[in-house]
């Protein structure tokens, strides 16, 4: 039987959230806290940093940054972190807790339109959720759970199931959109679903290690988004992401 598309999961921070400010913001506090408690982070030790914790891989950047900058010094890297949690409520009012992408309102309607299933597959606290229902997006989407919710955190591809299951489509029925390719195109590939990236914001420039870790498609603004899903609906890539030789 022929491939159908049915569902499109989307992951939150990237391509729904830019988390632009938020990124920014982030990086001042983790350099400031640094600063404070005696270690004098330089912008480009920083940088290296940041991009060591990407080539990594790494699924939880901050903590993968903090523990480069402080050498293993768990008491001072644990006050950074301390710090970094407790302003978060600034950074969030500072942002307006979701800074959502131009023009994605309108791409997940027509999707909707077009009897696509939508589903959220995010490593997101629940008050993402919360925040997308008051920005009037959330009604767009079927699948409303996230790693908050149902305990579950992407690389694990049974987040992507778990999903999946909830919109009662298989793997390779879904598209995966996502701005990671550890976190996101990884996990999609393994199950067989297509894989399209994102390309935005402090994952940009992370590559793949081999080709069944490359997405079916990168894209970099929604119009391209809209024309990729459309090709992919109508022509299904093959998503294997187990071929060829070890």
């Amino acid at each position: 039987m022929p491939k159908q598309i049915k569902a499109v999961l989307f992951d939150v921070g990237g391509p729904l959230d830019t988390e632009t400010i938020m990124d920014r913001e982030i990086d001042k506090q983790i350099k400031l806290s640094f600063r404070t408690h005696g270690v004098a982070v330089t912008d480009e030790e920083y940088d290296a940093a940041n991009q060591w914790a990407i080539d990594g891989f790494a699924p939880k950047i901050y903590h993968s940054i903090m523990w480069k900058l402080g050498n293993g010094d768990m008491s001072l890297i644990l006050k950074v972190e301390a710090e970094l949690i407790e302003t978060v409520p600034q950074r969030n009012e500072f942002r307006g807790d979701f800074e959502l992408r131009d023009g994605m309102t309108e791409l997940l309607a027509r999707l909707s339109d077009h009897g696509l299933l939508l589903g959220l597959a995010a490593n997101q606290p629940t008050v993402a959720v919360e925040n997308m229902d008051r920005l009037g997006i959330l009604k767009y989407f079927k699948y409303q759970e996230v790693s908050g919710s149902i305990k579950l955190r992407k690389p694990d591809p049974r987040l992507l199931l778990h999903s999946c299951e909830g919109l009662g489509v298989e793997p390779h029925e879904a598209i995966m959109v996502g701005d990671r390719i550890d976190c996101d195109i990884v996990p999609a590939r393994m199950l067989g679903m297509a894989a399209i990236r994102f390309v935005s914001g402090r994952h940009s420039n992370q590559k793949p290690r081999s080709w069944n870790e490359a997405p079916h498609a990168d894209v970099h603004t929604v119009e391209e988004l809209e024309a990729t899903i459309s090709q992919f609906v109508a022509n299904p890539p093959n998503a294997t992401g187990d071929d060829g030789p070890e």
